[in-house]
């Protein structure tokens, strides 16, 4: 569920390198086009047919990765506010998308090719921005030309694909570090499924089109083709209401209602050093460094962007200031969350440990295992985000004895912030400043990142089996 976003771009490389093959040998004619792709599916099934279907099923597992990925940001909420703009510029990535889609099936120029050209120039016939009928393209067979298929073959394989590279840049480009491949692992496993499925099942045309006969019974796809049974049922403008109605819906989504801002992090100059470990961790470059207005020795200063910070504490969590040792002044480190301060994290620590528990857990605002971490009565300290923990305050915990051992969970193992969890395990084990001190056993800190649907066992399992140890340790 973490990669939903760069599967789908795996998706569309494994549609661009099979579509590159499928090119060399397909003729742009009426005739021809046809008869090229029918030659690879059964003259070269072992090369040309596998890329085929590839070509088929990498198309159809990008639809649903699009549909899982929409559904997941919506489900989280991690599509309003400020982040409003990676949910909106993902619409026309969508229709991209399904453009992209529909238009292969006319090159096909199979039955259903042909139900589908004269179904999509009706719906197009229905727009009044042109000034002849689409349709009267599709009377009979001599009036259609050669010229069509080299507009189509231009059109899916050149310009599409521009439009869609680009879309993509739109929809990460406010991101940092944007993930835009998916780990080896996966997309391994995930050709060699697709390669299986080719083999087993691989794709074909239906009969040839022909436009002197109306196509009987087809084989829809229902990927990219689900709303074309409509336009016989229905007029092509209530469809295109019916898809201008959905579009509206999911572009305004995040004002529906209009959500509360959580205030943007402070920076306190009297407490940076321009050290930029901030800027580094941001998940979102919300955090610039740019030369110092207080006249100290130091070279840079961190500056907050407003419209981009969402208020996660990441960056918290990565300033050296914010350290819970100190006795002479005040806990106020050079970046800070004016709702959930540093100081408020340690206040909350020593409250929930005056029984000094086995265990003492952090778990993310809103997660499931907060919850029932809350519910069953034991000693948690609620936090933006697990990334907003410096691990000065770890070592505090447990230098000052105030509990035995320590579990870091929340998100379901899939975090809100994107970095949160990756980076607080970094830091833990010392791969990222600033770091877990080498005094401190990193044996006594568990992490529970889990997997969505296990999370909550995988919770239970390690509570019960660091609750086992500090008995252990304490006997």
């Amino acid at each position: 569920m973490n990669h939903l976003g760069s599967l789908t771009i795996f998706f569309c490389w494994i549609v661009l390198i099979s579509g590159i093959w499928l090119l060399i040998y397909y003729r742009t004619s009426v005739n021809g086009a046809f008869e090229s792709l029918e030659y690879l599916t059964h003259e070269q099934w072992y090369l040309g047919g596998i890329m085929r279907s590839l070509h088929r099923y990498a198309s159809d597992a990008a639809i649903v990765t699009i549909l899982l990925h929409i559904v997941r940001e919506f489900s989280r909420g991690t599509y309003r506010l400020k982040r409003w703009f990676s949910w909106s510029s993902g619409l026309p990535l969508v229709w991209i998308v399904f453009v992209f889609g529909i238009s292969g099936y006319w090159l096909v120029w199979d039955e259903l090719a042909q139900f589908v050209a004269i179904t999509s120039s009706e719906l197009l016939d229905a727009i009044p921005i042109f000034t002849s009928k689409m349709a009267a393209n599709f009377l009979m067979d001599s009036v259609l030309s050669d010229r069509f298929f080299t507009l189509m073959a231009f059109l899916h394989l050149i310009g599409l694909p521009i439009f869609l590279v680009f879309g993509i840049w739109l929809h990460v480009f406010r991101l940092s570090r944007p993930k835009i491949n998916p780990p080896k692992r996966l997309m391994a496993g995930t050709l060699l499924g697709m390669l299986v499925l080719a083999l087993l099942f691989p794709a074909h045309s239906q009969d040839k089109a022909d436009l002197a006969l109306a196509p009987q019974i087809l084989e829809i796809d229902w990927f990219y083709l689900h709303f074309y049974p409509l336009v016989e049922r229905w007029s092509p403008g209530m469809v295109w209401t019916l898809l201008a109605g959905i579009s509206a819906l999911i572009l305004f989504a995040p004002w529906l209602p209009p959500g509360k801002a959580q205030p943007i992090a402070s920076v306190d100059l009297d407490n940076c050093n321009g050290c930029q470990r901030c800027a580094d961790d941001c998940p979102y470059g919300a955090i610039e460094m740019l030369p110092r207005s207080d006249g100290k020795r130091y070279e840079h200063e961190a500056v907050v962007i407003p419209d981009l910070c969402l208020s996660c504490g990441i960056c918290v969590g990565a300033c050296p200031t914010a350290t819970p040792f100190r006795n002479k002044t005040a806990l106020i480190p050079g970046i800070d969350l004016p709702q959930r301060s540093a100081q408020d994290l340690k206040q909350s620590i020593d409250d929930a440990t005056v029984a000094k528990p086995l265990v003492l857990s952090f778990a993310c605002t809103g997660s499931s295992e907060l919850a029932w971490l809350k519910a069953n009565d034991k000693a948690v300290v609620e936090v933006v985000c697990t990334g907003q923990i410096p691990p000065s305050y770890l070592d505090y915990i447990l230098s000052r004895n105030l509990s035995d051992r320590i579990l870091l969970t929340g998100c379901g193992g899939d975090c809100r912030f994107r970095f949160g969890m990756d980076w607080t395990e970094q830091r833990i084990t010392r791969q990222r400043d600033p770091n877990l001190r080498r005094r401190v056993g990193a044996y006594r800190i568990a992490m529970a990142w889990s997997e969505p649907w296990s999370a909550m066992n995988g919770l239970r399992a390690q509570l019960a089996l660091l609750e086992k140890q500090a008995r252990e340790a304490v006997e």
